[in-house]
């Protein structure tokens, strides 16, 4: 394959992406492919069944968030497992380690200036990690430096962080009052922190348009990330979004082909959040053809291309943001 330029593939067509593709399936870091499927959803195919015990999240604010951002509304904390103070947060990860969980992830909504709460729960972090020896990931949101130390003090495996390139959208869906550059800082404090961090980027947030995937993509090569996730828009019921249509799958693939360019060396994955069905399963494919290392809650369809196309698979019950503990393991 002769070389190609990351803003080359932003600027095919859909006609000369699909060829592209098809001609030249840009390669992952090991020959291996990864899938992912932790128990926070129901995940059941012939090849795997999630757990609903091994990796478990935790909302830091039960179902409240200040935000309510129009893709979200805070439904997503519906599913998660709430707790209010570190005590609690100690005493739920006992309990979830008696049943079975290896880790969990430590969640909750936003605060005005897009930040999740996880400052007052430092304590119980450590104790988990201290007492319990779970793997603990944390979804920051906002940081800054003085809690991204805290979290590397309290020895978490990795932070996740959801990086946005457009202050429209950061305006207009998210209703924030910050801007492009206070992701960029919050990158800048997790990797001065040490905290392995694996930041997130959402196509389609701005109305299932692509705007500011791309600037997300170049704000990351600034930096040192641990793995990176590629994660879509999908309309969920009962937010302002719900019958907002998705991008569709080959805009997931330029921005996954795009990324694969940039981070030729960095574990990347096709994250959990896409729609589902059809659109799903068209996903899939393109972003093994694009280059990714693992993906979440894979469909069928797509792990049997993996397969004959020559890729062994391997499925884990953890969260997928620990790709590169795994490709180093």
């Amino acid at each position: 394959m002769k070389q190609i330029s990351p803003e080359a593939i932003w600027r095919m067509n859909e006609n000369k992406l699909i060829a592209f593709l098809n001609e030249n399936q840009l390669r992952s870091i090991a020959d291996k492919i990864r899938f992912y499927a932790p128990g926070f959803t129901y995940y059941k195919t012939s090849y795997f069944r999630s757990s609903p015990t091994d990796f478990p999240t935790i909302s830091v604010t039960g179902k409240a968030c200040a935000l309510k951002c129009k893709h979200c509304s805070g439904l997503i904390l519906e599913t998660m497992h709430p707790v209010k103070s570190s005590e609690e947060l100690f005493e739920l990860c006992v309990h979830l380690k008696k049943k079975g969980a290896l880790g969990c992830l430590i969640s909750g909504g936003c605060l005005p200036n897009g930040s999740v709460p996880v400052n007052n729960f430092i304590d119980g972090i450590a104790r988990v990690k201290r007492e319990l020896s779970l793997t603990v990931l944390v979804h920051t949101g906002i940081i800054d430096e003085t809690i991204a130390k805290a979290l590397a003090e309290a020895k978490v495996d990795s932070a996740l962080v959801d990086i946005i390139g457009s202050n429209n959208t950061v305006k207009e869906i998210c209703k924030l009052n910050v801007t492009v550059d206070d992701y960029s800082r919050s990158m800048k404090a997790l990797q001065e922190s040490g905290v392995p961090f694996v930041p997130h980027v959402i196509v389609g947030l701005h109305y299932g348009r692509l705007e500011g995937e791309l600037f997300a993509l170049q704000m990351i090569r600034n930096y040192r990330p641990s793995a990176l996730v590629v994660i879509a828009f999908m309309p969920i019921h009962g937010t302002e979004m719900e019958k907002t249509s998705p991008q569709k799958p080959l805009e997931i693939a330029k921005v996954i082909a795009s990324a694969r360019l940039m981070f030729p060396k960095t574990p990347l994955v096709l994250g959990c959040m896409r729609p589902k069905g059809g659109h799903r399963v068209e996903t899939d494919i393109m972003a093994i053809k694009a280059g990714v290392d693992a993906i979440a809650f894979p469909t069928e369809e797509a792990i049997r291309f993996a397969e004959q196309h020559g890729r062994d698979v391997t499925f884990s019950s953890l969260c997928c943001s620990q790709i590169y503990v795994d490709l180093t393991g």
